[in-house]
Parts: C-alpha cells; structure tokens; sequence
C-alpha cells in the first residue's frame, strides 16, 4: 500500500493550498479516507474525512475553510484549504480507513502517507 501526498509548501496567511494524495495497493473506492496533521510538540489529529459515499467531517478549526473530496477513478484524494493560518502549520498526512472502526480517531486508519509539510507564515 502507498499513499503519496503532495501540495505542501510555504505560504502567507490567508492564502491557500490544496492537497493530494494518490493511493495505490487499496479497494480506493470502498475506503473511507482522511487527513491528519501533527504540528510540532502537539498531538496528531483528524483535520477531515471522507466516506466512500461521499460524506465528509471536520474538525472544528478548519469548518468553512477546508474542503476534502475525492476522485475515485484517479485513486486520489484531495484536500482544498483557503484561509489559511499560522496555526493550520503542521506535517500533513493522509490515510486511508480500516474496513471498520472509528474513522474519527487515529485508531481507524489502517496505512498513512509519509506527509506532506504545510508552513502558514503571518
């Protein structure tokens, strides 16, 4: 299994980005799947997910600002963020779902990206 993220880099406050994951060695359609992020001396945690039908979940700080999708045909999910700010600065992973299990919790997720790095300057 591989999951390859991309779209990372540096950029000002209020500007945005918009990142991809390619997945490979996966059911990618039946998969839910979602990003992480870990910041520095800080615990990872669940930014978005989305099911295989399309239902997505966010966590509170990036509501209205971040937008997951996903193309099942390109095996690739996708995370659009706007407005973005210095504390969306993190390691940005993505992961793709157990077959059951709490998808809101780290626990859930079988395979994990090597990450992608987000730096927001102000």
């Amino acid at each position: 299994v591989q999951l390859q993220a991309s779209g990372g880099g540096l950029v000002q406050a209020g500007g945005s980005l918009r990142l991809s994951c390619a997945a490979s060695g996966i059911n990618f359609s039946f998969n839910v799947m979602g990003w992480f992020r870990q910041a520095p001396g800080k615990q990872r945690e669940l930014v978005a997910l989305i099911t295989s039908g399309g239902s997505t979940n966010y966590t509170d700080s990036v509501k209205g600002r971040f937008t997951i999708s996903r193309d099942n045909a390109k095996n690739t999910v996708y995370m659009q963020m706007n407005s973005l700010k210095p504390e969306d600065t993190a390691l940005y992973h993505c992961a793709a779902g157990n077959p059951r299990g709490d998808y809101n919790d780290y626990s859930g997720y079988g395979y994990f990206g090597r990450g992608t790095q987000v730096t927001v300057s102000s």
